[in-house]
């Protein structure tokens, strides 16, 4: 049986009549990448800042590399490490700078820090950015120093809260492989994120949440079969049409369907091709012309669409 990085049973918090997170269990091997989905305002921050010491739990319990987050806080800082949706760096100091002071805070010599430094910089692609300030960086480089800067000292667990959020695709894609990489060197991941896409690309299992509640877990195909396998994607030429088009498609498919007002779009779990053309085939008899149609994988939105029978509201 695989060790578990993160052993949570019933996790609760609170704030005020809020329940950020109602009830939530999670299980994550050690030496896996393992996500957690969700939107805005889900409780996905609030349960990693809870498993990695910096809000304490008011029901359940959790254990981090075999430490017990409550009872002992202390030993779960030092195999873990921490990074947040914004950048903790010093846009005034150099790359290297910024690598040198978080080492010497976490204890190394002078010499022992420059050589540290050295090592991430070169690890992270910034050995040539070393020397400038990091307000000079993009925001790529920016996410790979402030990631670099977490592995100052190697841990055993890597929180990743919204990594990629705000980057362009070239910077995610670097993200990505930088994850990969740490996670083939051993090192144990649990990162949050409201983009299907970078759990698919990146994740062994998924675990979604919604209002505080774990509402799925599985692999991203176990997930993707859970919304019947694809979505059908509908424009329609006339966007007045949209309630019609969306009562129909839901009448045929027997499935909610999300809606767009803006551009007249709609999208449905669709189990097979087959039932794809069955429903464009009774939009067209009931005189509702599509502009544009398409099969693909669910969005964020989509999955929650087929998980809760409700559209994202965050």
């Amino acid at each position: 049986m695989d060790r578990l990085a993160i052993d949570a049973t019933g996790l609760v918090r609170h704030f005020g009549r809020v329940r950020a997170v109602d009830g939530i269990d999670l299980a994550v091997a050690e030496g896996a990448i393992f996500a957690v989905l969700g939107p805005n305002g889900a409780g996905k921050t609030t349960l990693l800042r809870m498993l990695a010491t910096l809000t304490r739990p008011d029901a359940g319990r959790a254990t981090v590399m075999g430490h017990d987050v409550t009872a002992e806080p202390d030993r779960v800082r030092q195999v873990i490490a921490m990074t947040g949706q914004f950048a903790s760096l010093d846009e005034d100091l150099t790359g290297r700078e910024n690598l040198v002071l978080v080492a010497r805070l976490r204890g190394f010599g002078w010499r022992a820090a420059r050589e540290r430094a050295g090592v991430l910089l070169a690890a992270f692609d910034l050995a040539e950015a070393a020397a400038r300030q990091v307000k000079d960086y993009s925001g790529g480089m920016r996410r790979r120093l402030d990631i670099a800067a977490s592995l100052v000292v190697t841990p055993g667990l890597l929180f990743l809260d919204e990594p990629t959020t705000g980057l362009d695709p070239a910077a995610r894609q670097e993200v990505w492989r930088m994850i990969r990489g740490l996670a083939a060197a051993g090192v144990t991941i649990l990162l949050t994120t409201q983009y299907l896409d970078e759990a698919d690309q990146l994740a062994d299992r998924i675990a979604v949440i919604d209002r505080g509640r774990k509402i799925a877990e599985g692999t991203s195909r176990e997930l993707k079969v859970a919304t019947g396998a694809g979505m059908l994607h509908v424009a329609l030429a006339d966007p007045g049409r949209l309630g019609d088009a969306a009562a129909l498609l839901e009448a045929t498919l027997g499935a909610g369907v999300a809606r767009s007002v803006e551009g007249g779009r709609l999208a449905a779990p669709c189990a097979s091709a087959a039932a794809a053309s069955e429903a464009l085939a009774a939009l067209v008899a009931a005189g509702i012309e599509p502009s544009d149609f398409s099969m693909g994988s669910p969005s964020l939105e989509e999955v929650f669409l087929a998980l809760t029978g409700r559209e994202d509201e965050a």
